[in-house]
């Protein structure tokens, strides 16, 4: 269903981060996978990289960043192609995961009432705010603010995973708690930093100018 405000997302925090910050980790900055491999296996990632961006080769798997991180601010751009004659998740499918357990959606959801799983929402636990998407083939970007899950000297979880994410610049998901993982995670061992992961949904989605701000915790 097309929604009645389609266009009308609030005005922008800030039109994205292209200047990356001078203590970033930089995963991707348009060259090569070398911080990168195939998820569950040590190989290296198998998608394509050209002008600048990377893409999904299909069926080639997703790949996880070597780095792996507790609290941080993640920034990626990403592109979706137009796929007109496909419908809900086989429209432009990906998913961009922190700690390789929690899962932001990436799909063309350009002017609907985005659900759960539209793009923004964090998979299966909350839909985004405001849809704030594009268009198909035009960059988009994630400015994510991610507080690990706290666990006490007994190894008990005291604190659930916190996120807070800005879809093209706009405040999209704002200190969301997150219990669990969200499906389609590497692992549960919650207690443990963990990668970035990019999702092969089978879909040639693009991205790039990929970094990580570790913030402690």
């Amino acid at each position: 269903m097309v929604s009645s405000c389609a266009g009308k997302a609030p005005k922008p925090l800030f039109t994205g981060a292209e200047a990356v910050p001078s203590d970033a980790v930089v995963l991707f900055g348009g060259k090569d996978l070398s911080k990168w491999k195939k998820r569950g296996a040590d190989e290296p990632a198998g998608w394509k990289v050209e002008n600048g961006y990377m893409e999904v080769v299909p069926r080639s798997g997703s790949i996880v960043s070597k780095d792996l991180f507790t609290d941080c601010q993640l920034h990626v751009e990403f592109w979706l192609p137009l796929m007109p004659e496909a419908q809900g998740q086989a429209r432009a499918n990906s998913g961009v995961y922190l700690q390789g357990r929690y899962e932001i959606q990436v799909l063309d959801s350009y002017g609907l009432d985005s659900k759960d799983d539209d793009c923004g929402g964090i998979y299966k636990l909350a839909a985004p705010m405001v849809n704030a998407s594009r268009p198909p083939e035009q960059w988009q970007t994630y400015d994510v603010f991610f507080r690990a899950p706290r666990f006490n000297e007994h190894g008990v979880k005291t604190t659930n995973a916190r996120i807070s994410v800005l879809h093209n610049g706009i405040r999209i998901h704002h200190d969301l708690e997150i219990p669990e993982a969200t499906g389609g995670e590497l692992d549960r061992n919650y207690s443990e930093p963990g990668p970035i992961m990019l999702q092969d949904h089978g879909n040639t989605i693009r991205y790039r100018n990929v970094w990580v701000r570790p913030l402690g915790g």
